[in-house]
């Protein structure tokens, strides 16, 4: 009885984040094993108002965790592995398989919702049996310590799974890429190739991490001020580095924000992070020391609000005041979609006087950490798959990677441009397009995990925008008014007393007209909101939020 594979995108596709990928093994039409890569949040998009990020839909998965065999980790990004502790147990609580900093990252992130994982720390160059994949770790560079790609052989095909990745030959800490298993696997035999494909629109190779580490040098060296260095959290080699510029020129570094304490904490375990402790100063310790004497290295570098660097430029920061002489470097590029947030943050700094530095005039603050023209078409050369399917990209970058393939002799059939939820079938050494499956979007906000839709985004976008009226009636049990309503209005009604009262009055009228024609009506409530919402966009050219809050009496 012949197999068939089938890869399935939940995430991570052409939205560059939320990152999670389904590998469905079928013998006949018998689903036997599934098996997932990366499960990470998404950031919100600014029209998404109070959403904190978005995480993968699984409800396809839910009624199939039994076949579950297991969930394999790529690297320690939190569009990689910050979902999983939203979907552990809705996925059957399979065993988790990754490299050691990214299981400690996992881990905790778990332990923040009470979740305990079932977590194996993997060793390279080992092959892992899940039902009938074979799953093998290699080691690759990227903007994080510990990256690997992943080795899938099925009995329908081997899945060379490349995510996030840059072919750093220096990497200022850790292992370089491990071309020898890579070389190997192309040898052996690869159906298809899921690469990253964010770079894919530059030209050349990405730079080594190591570069950064001289730029911070020499920025802090010139720096008359305080040092200010933002970038994520998890970007563990740019913070180091950055720390031990920080050392070097005899300042004390102080780290900002919640997560980049928390994961310098775990890092620190395993030794890569190995500034003394001595040199290391809390927030409410900065002024004990002049500016010229500290580093800080603050989350908020996508500016995020409530995050360290935007407290810091909105002066909302209890202990950072920007000052003349100060500098602050961001160490990141913005995530698409993130752009107009940043530049936003940008001017602030250099209104307080600050002098900042980012990548679009300053080179050497940021190396990506993801592979560019050069990087991806070597990986494609060493791997020598049948099929290519690009990932972690947008729209645009999918059709760069279209062009490097045609370089590389692949035609256009053998090159699958996916968007979420569409599917690809392996089957007798061939691939083709397979059904695709239905998502939806499910936010996080405070107050819990998919209770926000779509009304509720759209509300929102209307309180931002148009503002709010309610409206409460007096009403007898015949749906008569007692007296006049009484309308409170937040964001919507301007200018002189005189104006409002005469527009209130004019809404009056509406809702008198409403209760006579559908006295009894049992949609009286969604009757009278109509008739405002017409009322109110002729008088004004507003569509507030309209509540409507009837008594009877």
């Amino acid at each position: 009885m012949s197999y068939k594979l089938r890869f399935i995108p939940l995430g991570g596709i052409v939205g560059v984040t939320k990152n999670m990928y389904v590998y469905e093994l079928y013998r006949g039409e018998e689903l036997k094993d599934i098996l997932i890569v990366d499960c990470g949040i998404g950031f919100p998009r600014e029209q998404e108002f109070g959403v904190d990020f978005e995480i993968p839909d699984v409800s396809y998965l839910e009624d199939k965790k039994d076949k579950i065999r297991g969930l394999v980790l790529s690297h320690g990004h939190e569009d990689h592995i910050s979902a999983v502790r939203f979907h552990y147990e809705a996925l059957g609580k399979p065993r988790v398989y990754a490299s050691h900093l990214t299981s400690l990252f996992v881990q905790n992130k778990a332990k923040e919702r009470g979740i305990k994982l079932d977590v194996e720390t993997v060793d390279f160059r080992r092959t892992y049996m899940l039902g009938d994949f074979d799953v093998k770790f290699i080691r690759m560079t990227h903007s994080i310590p510990d990256t690997t790609h992943i080795l899938i052989k099925s009995p329908a095909g081997t899945i060379y799974h490349g995510s996030d990745f840059k072919f750093d030959l220096t990497p200022p800490f850790g292992y370089p890429p491990d071309l020898y298993e890579i070389a190997k696997a192309g040898k052996d035999g690869v159906l298809c190739l899921l690469s990253d494909s964010l770079g894919s629109d530059r030209e050349g190779f990405t730079l080594s991490e190591s570069v950064v580490g001289k730029t911070f040098e020499d920025e802090i060296r010139s720096t008359k001020g305080k040092f200010i260095m933002t970038t994520f959290a998890s970007n563990i080699s740019r913070i180091r580095q950055c720390a031990e510029a920080a050392v070097k020129f005899n300042r004390k570094v102080c780290l900002l924000g919640r997560s980049m304490n928390e994961n310098t904490r775990i890092v620190k375990e395993l030794g890569y992070f190995p500034v003394p402790k001595s040199e290391i100063i809390s927030e409410k310790d900065l002024s004990k020391f002049k500016p010229y004497q500290v580093c800080i290295i603050a989350t908020g570098s996508q500016g995020q609000f409530g995050s360290a660097m935007s407290r810091i430029a909105s002066g909302d920061s209890k202990f950072v005041h920007i000052r003349k002489g100060d500098k602050v470097l961001f160490s990141s590029d913005p995530i698409p979609g993130n752009d107009e947030q940043v530049y936003d943050l940008i001017e602030h700094l250099y209104l307080l006087g600050a002098e900042v530095r980012y990548s679009d005039v300053h080179e050497g603050l940021h190396a990506s950490g993801h592979g560019s023209q050069g990087d991806m078409l070597l990986l494609m050369s060493l791997v020598k798959p049948k099929y290519l399917i690009p990932i972690g990209g947008t729209v645009r970058h999918q059709r760069h990677y279209l062009d490097l393939a045609r370089k590389m002799s692949f035609k256009d059939e053998e090159v699958f441009l996916l968007n979420e939820g569409e599917t690809v079938v392996f089957e007798k050494g061939k691939a083709e397009m397979g059904s695709k499956i239905t998502t939806k979007s499910v936010y996080v906000d405070a107050y819990g995990v998919g209770d926000v839709g779509d009304v509720i985004l759209r509300d929102r976008m209307t309180l931002s925008t148009e503002g709010i009226v309610l409206a409460v009636l007096k009403l007898t049990a015949a749906h008569e008014m007692v007296e006049a309503p009484i309308f409170v209005a937040r964001g919507f009604v301007y200018g002189v007393k005189n104006e409002r009262e005469k527009i209130f009055a004019g809404a009056e009228k509406a809702i008198e007209e409403v209760l006579k024609k559908h006295k009894g009506s049992p949609q009286l409530r969604r009757e009278i909101i109509y008739h405002l919402e017409k009322y109110f966009l002729k008088q004004t050219r507003k569509e507030p939020l309209i509540v409507v809050e009837m008594i009877t009496v």
